[in-house]
């Protein structure tokens, strides 16, 4: 059986959570966002990670 790192988080996470997760700095984690390479979901003005797509960054 896989260990999944993001199973029983939402499905939506917070940049400073996703990059917690990831092992990386939050400053890394805001320039993956900018450039595209992090899946987000923008609502309400803030930025949020999609979880189901981190698995495939994080592997």
């Amino acid at each position: 059986m896989e260990d999944n790192p993001f199973k029983g988080h939402p499905l939506l996470l917070s940049v400073p959570h996703a990059a917690q997760l990831l092992g990386i700095s939050r400053a890394a984690a805001y320039r993956l966002v900018n450039s595209g390479e992090l899946p987000v979901r923008r609502l309400g003005g803030r930025v949020y990670v999609v979880t189901a797509r981190l698995r495939d960054i994080g592997s």
